[in-house]
C-alpha cells in the first residue's frame, strides 16, 4: 500500500520545495511533476509531490489522518 500525505509549500528553490506538514515536521520534496508555488498544497508520496491539491482538499485529508491515527493504532486483524 501507498500513501501520500498533504502538505503546504513553504519555500522553493528550483525543483525543490520546503513543505510543512504539521506539527513542526517538515521536508523537502521534488515539486517537478506539479506546477506548485509557495502557499499551495500538495500531496507527496515517496519525496515527490504529485499532486496540487485546493485547501479545501488538504484540510478534509487532513481531517481523515486525524481521525485515523486517533484511534489509538490499528483494528486487530
Amino acid at each position: 500500500m501507498c500513501l501520500a500525505i498533504p502538505g503546504k509549500i513553504g519555500e522553493i528553490t528550483g525543483d525543490k520545495a520546503k513543505v510543512y506538514y504539521g506539527g513542526g515536521v517538515v521536508n523537502t520534496a521534488n515539486i517537478s511533476l506539479v506546477d506548485a508555488k509557495v502557499g499551495d498544497y500538495v500531496l507527496v508520496h515517496a519525496g515527490f509531490a504529485i499532486q496540487v491539491l485546493s485547501e479545501e482538499e488538504a484540510m478534509e485529508t487532513l481531517a481523515l489522518w486525524d481521525e485515523m491515527l486517533g484511534t489509538g493504532g490499528f483494528p486487530d486483524a
